[in-house]
C-alpha cells in the first residue's frame, strides 16, 4: 500500500477525466430486493493509494453518496484523502474504521492479497462491500464471502465494471440478436511492462491474471456465457523486479498467461495477459485503433476498439453488411472506476439492480484459479460456478 512516486499507471490515473456516474438497470441477481427510498448512502474507503485517486473524485460527485471516512495503514494517506474531500473521519486500521463513524458500504481499494480478509471483516460487522478485483484470493474464499453476505442480508460486489460500458451492451445485444450467426471463437489481450510501485503484484496472490486478465475474462464470459472448462499456460518471463516499496524482489506470481475457455455449444475463447508487453499507446490507450477483443461467428465478426476498461467503439461486419462499420464510438459516462458509484446509487434507491453481479466476479475468480491449476498440472479443469446470463 505504499504511495507511488513516478509511474506510468499513475500518470494514466492522473490524466483520466472523471465524469458523473451512470446508472444501469438489470434484473435482480443475488436476492429479491424491495424498493429502497432515495437517500444518501454513507461510504467509507479503505486503501488510499493510487487507485483511490480515481474512485474518490468519481464517487464524491454523486448526489446520492456521503463519504463517511477513510482508512489506510499508512495514516497520512488516509488523512490526506479525508482532507482533500472534506471527509471528517479517518483511521489507521480497519478495526477503528468499523468501530468508528457509521457507514453503509465499504469501498475496498487495498492490495489484492488483503481483499478476502478485509471483505469478510466488513461483512461480519454488518457492512455491504464493493471490492476492487479480485473480491477474494481463492474461489472457496469468495464463495464463503457471498454466502456470508446472503446469510446476513448484506450485499457484496466485485470489480471490474466492464459490463457497464455501452460498447459491452452493444456487443451483447448483437450476439443475442444473432447478428454474428453461430459464435465460434473469441480472443482478448491486455498487458503492459508491469507496475513498479508495489511488490504485491509479483508476490503470492498477485500476478497478471487477477490484475490484468480479470478484465478480459469478465468481458468474454459476460458476452459468451459462463466458462465450462479451462486450459491454460502461465510463466514468469522476468524473474526479478525492482519495486518502490521493497527494492529488488523475486517474482512468484505469473507475469505471463494464456487462458483457453470452453463456453459450451462449441464456443472457445482465449485471453492473453502479462507484465512484459510493450504497448506504444501506454496505459491511457489514446489514439489506439487496434482491437483488443475480437469475436467471430458464422455470420459476422466484432472487434472492440480500445481496452474494455476504456473502449472507443465496436467495429462490426456481417453477411448483410460486409463493409466494417464503427459503432458506439462514445463511451458516454462509462469509466472503469464507476462501479462503486453505481452500487451506491442502487443502494440509495436511485437506480435499479446493477448489471454487475457478485456471481460473475466469483466465476471470474474461479477461472483464474482454474487457469493456474491447469498450468501447474497440464490438465483441463472443470468449473462449478455460474451466473445469470445473458447480461443485457
Amino acid at each position: 500500500m505504499s504511495k507511488p512516486k513516478k509511474l506510468s499507471r499513475r500518470q494514466f490515473i492522473e490524466q483520466t477525466a472523471i465524469v458523473g456516474a451512470a446508472s444501469v438497470v438489470a434484473p435482480g441477481l443475488l436476492q429479491a430486493s424491495s424498493p429502497l427510498p432515495v437517500k444518501k448512502v454513507r461510504v467509507s474507503i479503505i486503501g488510499c493509494g493510487s487507485v483511490s485517486t480515481q474512485y474518490l473524485p468519481h464517487i464524491s460527485k454523486s448526489p446520492h453518496v456521503e463519504l463517511a471516512s477513510t482508512c489506510d495503514i499508512i495514516p497520512e494517506r488516509a488523512q490526506k484523502a479525508a482532507e482533500q474531500y472534506g471527509i471528517k473521519h479517518w483511521y489507521p486500521h480497519i478495526d477503528q474504521l468499523l468501530a468508528g463513524e457509521p457507514f453503509d458500504l465499504l469501498l475496498n481499494l487495498t492490495d489484492m492479497q488483503e481483499h478476502g480478509r478485509l471483505n469478510k471483516q466488513a461483512l461480519l460487522a454488518g457492512r455491504n462491500v464493493w471490492s476492487e478485483k479480485p473480491m477474494a484470493n481463492t474461489y472457496a474464499e469468495g464463495k464463503a464471502l457471498l454466502d456470508l453476505a446472503k446469510s446476513k442480508g448484506l450485499r457484496i460486489w466485485g470489480a471490474p465494471a466492464v459490463v457497464n460500458s455501452p460498447q459491452f451492451a452493444f456487443m451483447a445485444q448483437q450476439i443475442q440478436a444473432g447478428k454474428l450467426g453461430r459464435i465460434a471463437a473469441a480472443h482478448a489481450h491486455y498487458g503492459h511492462l508491469g507496475p513498479h510501485w508495489s511488490a504485491f503484484f509479483y508476490e503470492k496472490g498477485g500476478g497478471s491474471l487477477p490484475d490484468l486478465g480479470v478484465y478480459n475474462l469478465a468481458t468474454l464470459t459476460g458476452l459468451l456465457g459462463p466458462a465450462k472448462y479451462i486450459t491454460a499456460m502461465t510463466s514468469i518471463v522476468t524473474p526479478k523486479r525492482k519495486t518502490d516499496n521493497k527494492g529488488e524482489i523475486d517474482v512468484v506470481a505469473e507475469d505471463n498467461a494464456v487462458v483457453l475457455m470452453d463456453h459450451g455449444k462449441g464456443i472457445i475463447s482465449s485471453v492473453q495477459c502479462g507484465f512484459n508487453y510493450f504497448d506504444p499507446y501506454g496505459h491511457e490507450g489514446k489514439g489506439q485503433e487496434k482491437p483488443t477483443i475480437s469475436i467471430w461467428g458464422s455470420g459476422g465478426n466484432m472487434n472492440l476498439i480500445g481496452y474494455d476498461w476504456a473502449p472507443f467503439g465496436v467495429d462490426m461486419a456481417t453477411m448483410e453488411n460486409e463493409k466494417t462499420v464503427r459503432h458506439v464510438p462514445d463511451p458516454g459516462a462509462y469509466v472503469w472506476q464507476m462501479g462503486a458509484t453505481v452500487i451506491s446509487e442502487f443502494m440509495a434507491g436511485a437506480s435499479g439492480e446493477p448489471r454487475i453481479q457478485a456471481e460473475h466476479a466469483l466465476h471470474v475468480l474461479e477461472v483464474i484459479e482454474a487457469a493456474r491449476k491447469s498450468a501447474s498440472t497440464g490438465k483441463r479443469v472443470k468449473l462449478v460456478s455460474t451466473f445469470k446470463y445473458p447480461i443485457l
